[in-house]
């Protein structure tokens, strides 16, 4: 008898125990169910991002060719101004060496420019005595004289 009460106890006892796992199995069932359809939808989620990630990795590849190829043609750019500005330079030198050229011919030269302007004066003053005596005026001839000699004086002087 107690053999069968033994038995008995470890057969409610094992009952018991069975009933619990099942519950426990059942619970833990459903938890991964959940688990499961949790995953189910990162797993989506993911593709989705990986998707945008993927067309956003194209873009920025597109939008970086794009970029260097405007910075190519830039480069070109700031050649072609470096290039301007060198000639104009250049052109600034040229005209000083010319204007400098100049200066110190004119300064060579001075004397003869000075002989060239008082002799053109002397033909303008000749010119117009002779214009007013071609014209019929009168000119005395001791004032011409005198004149001529008063240019030629002047001339003279700035030697």
């Amino acid at each position: 008898m107690i053999i069968s009460w033994s038995v008995a106890l470890i057969a409610v006892a094992f009952l018991v125990l069975v009933i619990f796992l099942v519950k426990t199995l059942n619970a833990l069932q459903g938890t991964l169910e959940g688990v499961s359809k949790t995953l189910s939808g990162i797993e989506k989620q993911l593709d989705g991002v990986t998707k945008e990630t993927t067309e956003l990795l194209h873009k920025t590849n597109t939008l970086a060719d794009d970029l260097q190829s405007k910075v190519d043609h830039l480069n070109s750019v700031v050649v072609a101004v470096k290039d301007v500005g060198t000639t104009v330079n250049k052109f600034n030198q040229s005209l000083k060496s010319v204007a400098s050229s100049f200066d110190k011919q004119i300064e060579q030269n001075k004397e003869k420019i000075s002989q060239v302007v008082q002799w053109s004066n002397v033909f303008l003053e000749l010119k117009e005595k002779w214009n007013s005596r071609k014209n019929g005026k009168k000119v005395d001839s001791h004032t011409f004289e005198e004149d001529k000699r008063e240019i030629e004086l002047q001339r003279l002087r700035s030697h």
